[in-house]
C-alpha cells in the first residue's frame, strides 16, 4: 500500500533535519531535482569487495553451489571414472 505523507520541518541552523527514530541507522539516497525540490529513498548499500556477489553469473553459480548442497549426491559408477581419468 503506497500511502503519501505532508510533514513540515524546519532546517536547523546547521543544516540538518531529523527523519524520525524509525530511520535512525538507515541509508537514504536523496534526490534533488530542481532547487529546493528532494526525494529522500531509503536504500542498502553493497560494500565494493562483494558487488561480484550480485552479477548475474556469480549468483547463478551461488545458487548451483547451495542446490548441490541440499540435494543428495547421484551414485558414482567408479570404474568409469577411473576409465575417464586414466591416460590413454
Amino acid at each position: 500500500m503506497n500511502t503519501s505523507c505532508l510533514v513540515a520541518k524546519q532546517v536547523g541552523l546547521s543544516g540538518q533535519n531529523s527523519l524520525g527514530k524509525e530511520y535512525a541507522g538507515r541509508t537514504v539516497l536523496i534526490e534533488s531535482s530542481e532547487p529546493g525540490v528532494w526525494v529522500i529513498k531509503t536504500a542498502q548499500t553493497i560494500p565494493d569487495s562483494e558487488l561480484w556477489l550480485h552479477q548475474p553469473e556469480a549468483s547463478a553459480r551461488l545458487d548451483r553451489a547451495l542446490l548441490a548442497i541440499i540435494e543428495q549426491p547421484n551414485a558414482a559408477d567408479l570404474d568409469v571414472l577411473e576409465q575417464q581419468l586414466s591416460c590413454k
